[in-house]
């Protein structure tokens, strides 16, 4: 059974070892619809790494096309330097409710999550990287790369985009509300969820913006 807004798609394995779900093993999803709607779904993720023993991990912006995962970074950044060639684990997760109930262990959070382990590839050519950034922008702005004033050589210079294949990746869902131990039902207090939810606020134009021109549809998950 899948959660709300988690299409189902099937009961497929895990595709390694090291994607599988231990803990709480019906949290896990291995299927490429499960896996694939929540990365959709995502703008952001986190970018891990280990560099000289050091571990780092950077947020930045995320995107799927087909079988990747794309990110994008300055070509001067730490992450654009170090990681070409290299595993790196990248994530995102979406927060859906905060879960209460009557015992503090039992307070949780339902979510949805996913795992892709690969080797870091950096886009080498112009043209292919062109393409996953309109991918980036209309991904977040749909119809909106048309609009845009054309991108230069030398932004094009600083801006590195990066990918990794989703051969090895996995989902974790939890959307279960509260759960009490026995007997903690008639505790006196609330137990239940609290949505959490990702809203689009009022625009807030520049003071270039002619009269009258509408803001554009930002898609949100």
């Amino acid at each position: 059974m899948s959660a709300p807004g988690v299409p189902d798609g099937g009961q497929a394995g895990p595709p390694s070892d090291r994607v599988r779900l231990r803990r709480k093993p019906k949290r896990g999803h291995y299927d490429r619809v499960t896996i694939d709607h929540i990365l959709d779904d995502a703008i952001v993720g986190t970018v891990a790494w280990v560099r000289d023993g050091q571990p780092f991990a950077t947020p930045t912006s995320v995107w799927r096309q087909g079988d990747r995962l794309y990110w994008h970074a300055s070509v001067g950044s730490t992450m654009a330097r170090s990681v070409d060639g290299l595993p790196v684990c990248v994530t995102v997760h979406h927060l859906d409710a905060l879960v209460l109930a009557r015992s503090g262990i039992n307070h949780s959070v339902d979510y949805r999550s996913v795992m892709a382990l690969g080797t870091a590839h950096l886009v080498t050519d112009d043209a292919e990287a062109d393409e996953a950034l309109e991918a980036f922008i209309e991904h977040l702005y749909p119809g909106r790369w048309a609009e845009l004033r054309p991108m230069t050589d030398v932004e094009r210079r600083q801006t590195a985009v990066m990918w990794i294949d989703l051969d090895e990746a996995s989902a974790k869902v939890r959307d279960e509300g509260a759960h009490d131990d026995p007997g903690d039902e008639t505790w006196p207090t609330w137990a239940g969820r609290l949505p959490v939810r990702a809203v689009r606020g009022d625009p807030e134009p520049d003071p270039f913006v002619p009269d009258g021109m509408s803001a554009p549809e930002a898609r949100l998950p």
